[in-house]
């Protein structure tokens, strides 16, 4: 796998990417809704993005398809849209945590092989890839680009001359991948969605009017106004075809209690407006910031949220203690999310680009600055020292998560320990690191609080994964 670019802020976490699929069973174009449905997940990803289309009564490889490096709106005109003409669709918005960031990389793929065309969408990352890669390379496999959405593409394709139908060789592949993948395939005639089985990645159905849809979050299903069905089961399989509406394979699902959900979905990857496995995002980061509370009371005038993820966790707060809850930033809208664009050289002005401090609002005052995590301090120690030139009278940090410790290889660019603010260091040592007059983290124990019980990976945080890391790092040297 090639390098993997890091974003401009890097003390944030960045995002996954973004799948959704969409089958018209009356045959209107859907090439709209998907940019729609893009539109409403461009915070998964905003590296580039993607839409294939086919007609499912016209020829069968035809694959209509447009990619782009940068944002939904700045890539696809009306005019590219009216001619993605098809009743069948899938789309991708991506930011890469495997594989360089190139035009090459964008997704969804399409593929032409010997029983017709695919075209696949893929959110997560996978952990044997390498070794997937390497076995299809002395077979003769030819790749394309150096992303493992690929390596799954070719696993199902290779599959399918095996068996009777798409969804089986899906089902196959399914048996080979191993890591974080949630899936949007498109064959001539069905759309098909697929989930890990511990669930990393999330993956929703709705429907609006004839159409069925796949989103990785309920908020892409509001925005084009289709009704939500339920999630995709961790390791299910759904095949959805006008024949048979949806059908469900469920063979490679495991026990409820063995899931590994991505907890950063609740805390922070996820619109607040999103729903996860039937539990609310805004829900869980109120939970978060009340615990906060419950947990690492402290003294204090005012409660303010880093934005936009510290937000809601600091009206958590807010409610909990009692402690009034404000503004404590200006937010520059224009900027976007710097610290998800690519190769943003200048990383010393990010966070005053897109942050200042209102004056009026925290001076001679004691502060609970809120944010969602802390990666390597670089961003906290900027932000904490912006509350205290605008005359706060003290700063405590609270963070709803807990300390990161070990990387992730599950999509989410949690980096090597030895970058890690936490690692090697105690509290006290970071909090006078950020220049904080105090700080303290979510507890651990917290996490599936927070989200209704469900199970989640805790592995950034404990060392302790779901499945056995790689030996080797996969995720590729970052290009600082």
């Amino acid at each position: 796998m090639e390098n993997i670019s890091v974003m401009g802020d890097p003390d944030k976490l960045r995002e996954e990417c973004g799948v959704f699929g969409i089958y018209d069973f009356a045959g209107g174009d859907v090439s709209s809704a998907v940019y729609y449905g893009l539109l409403a997940l461009q915070h998964r990803g905003q590296e580039s993005c993607g839409i294939a289309v086919s007609d499912t009564k016209g020829p069968k490889g035809k694959v209509l398809s447009a990619k782009e490096m940068g944002l939904v709106n700045e890539s696809f005109t009306p005019e590219m849209l009216e001619k993605l003409k098809g009743d069948i669709g899938v789309g991708h918005v991506r930011y890469s945590t495997a594989g360089s960031s190139t035009r090459e990389n964008a997704q969804p793929l399409v593929l032409n092989y010997v029983k017709g065309t695919l075209g696949l969408a893929h959110n997560g990352n996978l952990i044997n890839a390498p070794e997937l890669r390497h076995e299809l390379e002395y077979t003769g496999a030819i790749f394309q680009t150096t992303i493992d959405s690929e390596v799954i593409a070719y696993h199902i394709a290779r599959e399918r001359l095996n068996t009777n139908t798409v969804e089986a060789a899906v089902g196959r592949a399914m048996q080979k991948i191993k890591g974080a993948y949630s899936l949007v395939i498109m064959s001539p005639r069905k759309l098909i969605g697929a989930r890990d089985p511990f669930g990393f990645r999330p993956l929703c159905i709705g429907k609006r009017e004839d159409a069925y849809v796949l989103a990785s979050e309920t908020c892409a299903l509001d925005t084009i106004g289709a009704q939500y069905i339920r999630d995709v089961l961790p390791g299910e399989v759904v095949t959805i075809s006008p024949e048979k509406g949806i059908e469900s394979d469920t063979s490679h699902c495991i026990s409820d209690k063995e899931h590994s959900r991505c907890v950063f979905e609740y805390i922070y990857f996820a619109r607040p407006d999103s729903y996860i496995d039937g539990v609310s995002v805004y829900n869980s980061r109120i939970l978060a910031g009340k615990f906060l509370a419950m947990d690492s009371p402290v003294e204090a005038d005012l409660v303010v949220g880093v934005p936009e993820s510290g937000n809601c966790a600091a009206l958590g707060y807010s409610l909990q203690s009692g402690i009034p809850y404000g503004q404590a930033f200006v937010k520059n809208s224009y900027v976007g999310r710097t610290f998800i664009k690519p190769k943003q050289k200048n990383r010393e002005t990010s966070v005053q680009v897109k942050l200042n401090a209102l004056k009026e609002a925290v001076s001679g005052k004691r502060v609970i600055m809120i944010d969602d995590s802390i990666v390597r301090g670089t961003t906290s120690d900027r932000i904490v020292r912006m509350l205290r030139e605008a005359g706060a009278k003290e700063v405590h940090m609270r963070v709803s998560s807990p300390p990161f410790l070990w990387p992730c290889y599950f999509g989410t660019d949690v980096p090597a320990r030895e970058q890690l603010i936490a690692y090697n260091r105690s509290i006290e040592e970071i909090c006078e690191v950020i220049g904080a007059d105090s700080l303290a983290y979510l507890k651990e124990e917290r996490l599936e609080e927070m989200v209704n019980g469900l199970g989640v990976c805790k592995g950034c945080f404990s060392g302790t994964y779901p499945l056995v890391p790689p030996t080797e790092d996969i995720r590729g040297d970052y290009d600082m």
